[in-house]
């Protein structure tokens, strides 16, 4: 490997970061991640031997066919989930009926591992909704944020930095100073909009 590899490499890896990053927080990741790993258990649990010393224990029930399309289904939801965000809920609905299934089918939900990851997962998946990227503001675009403003007796207000309307007084409904807003003023930013 040579000094010029290395910062490729570096860089290359920088960038998938970024990019996978990216990729995640566009998407229910976490839900997907969960309710695949939930699948795992429940399909996995009832087909092993549980082996102590000579004494072998069988996990197998009567369900053991369920338990493996309950554990494959919880793994295509979660897939769903990533790949399709869009049908998050009806993915996510799916999943925590699927987990609440398998504590009757599978082993107490594979031990509660499963239904538990099942539930969490199905429930990040209903719950989650696309960020909303931030508009970016000009420099010479006023800001709405609250600013603190010292008054004479040194007690900080808040006020939003808005102007009140023509003329530099506030005129509520029917003309009067302030409208039914007690105590309105320009520096504390209880004042009605023109």
């Amino acid at each position: 490997m040579s000094a010029d590899t290395r910062p490729r490499l570096i860089d290359t890896l920088g960038r998938m970061r970024r990019s996978f990053r990216g990729w995640r927080g566009q998407r229910p990741f976490w839900a997907g991640l969960l309710t695949l790993l939930a699948g795992v258990p429940i399909m996995y649990v009832p087909y092993q031997n549980l082996t102590l010393g000579s004494l072998t224990v069988r996990l197998a029930t009567t369900a053991g066919a369920g338990s493996l399309i309950i554990g494959i289904l919880l793994i295509v939801l979660g897939l769903t989930m990533w790949f399709q965000p869009q049908s998050r809920v009806f993915a996510g609905v799916a999943a925590i009926l699927l987990a609440l299934v398998s504590l009757v089918v599978s082993n107490f939900g594979a031990f509660l591992v499963g239904f538990l990851l099942g539930l969490i997962g199905g429930a990040l998946g209903v719950s989650w909704v696309p960020g909303i990227k931030p508009a970016r503001r000009s420099p010479s675009e006023p800001t709405a944020e609250p600013t603190a403003a010292m008054s004479a007796d040194g007690a900080g207000e808040q006020h939003t930095g808005t102007r009140p309307a023509e003329g530099g007084e506030n005129t509520g409904k029917g003309g009067s100073l302030g409208g039914d807003l007690p105590g309105a003023s320009p520096m504390n930013g209880r004042y009605r909009a023109a």
